[in-house]
């Protein structure tokens, strides 16, 4: 068969197609790929690197529920108290270890449309910040927040998409406005929360 110009086939065009169609060119015939499957991981990882743990790692049981903070993989995961709801969420980090605080603590108040006051530190590093912002579509804490027992920290929502995946926070665990507020509504006062 001749081939005109327009319908040539390369030499590169002709393997990409071979190995999209599971085939591999050996010396002159072609055979199938052939594969055991592979085994499970033990730890199950999505697209964006963050990886999934087993709660029993973090906590000794699931009374109330239980919120963990990944800020290597940035990442939350939230387990009920009967183990039926387990959700994984993306989440942003604070900006440097400094800003970091690591440990167990607890939800201690939930608020609905937060407003949010900088910290004394952030007013030091940021003196052209406002002292008070309502709630609000510009509010930092986002539609949703969740107070730890340790001062100033909490796990909330925000408008700023791009923080999420990131280490932008100064100190405080961000989620997607719409994912705090799923969490908002599982959670309870006394949930168990780690940062770690």
């Amino acid at each position: 068969m001749k081939l005109t110009k327009d319908t040539s086939i390369s030499r590169r065009s002709a393997l990409l197609g071979a190995t999209a169609s599971g085939l591999f060119l050996g010396t002159g015939t072609a055979i199938a790929q052939t594969t055991e499957p592979l085994a499970s991981p033990s730890v199950r990882r999505n697209i964006s690197s963050f990886s999934t743990s087993n709660w029993r790692e973090h906590f000794d049981n699931l009374e109330h529920g239980a919120i963990l903070c990944d800020i290597d993989s940035r990442a939350v995961q939230y387990w009920s108290e009967d183990e039926s709801v387990y959700k994984l969420y993306p989440s942003s980090v604070p900006l440097s270890e400094e800003l970091t605080k690591r440990g167990n603590t607890r939800v201690i108040r939930k608020v609905e449309g937060p407003s949010w006051r900088p910290t004394p530190s952030m007013k030091i590093r940021n003196p052209e910040w406002p002292d008070y912002f309502p709630p609000g579509p510009d509010n930092p804490l986002g539609t949703h927040a969740l107070y730890l027992s340790w001062q100033y920290y909490r796990v909330h929502g925000t408008g700023d998409t791009r923080k999420i995946g990131r280490q932008s926070s100064n100190g405080c665990i961000g989620l997607y406005n719409e994912h705090i507020k799923e969490l908002f509504a599982l959670t309870e006062v006394g949930t168990q929360v780690k940062l770690f």
